[in-house]
């Protein structure tokens, strides 16, 4: 798919009809729908994983434990910026990416506590 057809198909996401576990890995973060959707028509499985790598350091933050924000920003040249925010312009975590081919200029994900040992990352139109 390319960036234009992924960006239309994540826009029908606005729930989940259930929960995936994407990296054995990673057993405390599942995610829904739509970044199921996201990770496999943009080859960013990569982003989940970074995502949930952050997760103990995310944890031991009293903000972070309740929810965050990412942010994936793609530069012209391919290089990115990934973002955990804990409110608008608090940024908690920030990780230089050199180069990326994932195909959209912004990708944006939430994650938030789902029970007392998983998280749940989701689109923010799934929230």
């Amino acid at each position: 798919m390319n960036a234009t057809e992924i960006e239309s198909g994540l826009g029908q996401f606005t729930g989940t009809e259930c929960y995936h576990r994407l990296s054995a890995l990673h057993l405390g973060l599942v995610v829904t729908d739509g970044v199921k959707f996201l990770a496999q028509e943009a080859g960013a499985f990569w982003l989940i994983d970074a995502i949930a790598s952050y997760q103990p350091k995310c944890r031991k933050d009293a903000s972070l434990r309740d929810f965050q924000f990412w942010t994936l920003d793609v530069a012209e040249d391919h290089s990115a910026v990934l973002k955990c925010e804990r409110d608008t312009d608090d940024v908690a975590i920030t990780q230089r990416i050199p180069y990326t081919d994932f195909p959209l200029k912004q990708a944006r994900v939430w994650v938030q506590p789902g029970d007392e040992r998983t998280w749940v990352a989701m689109l923010p139109s799934e929230h």
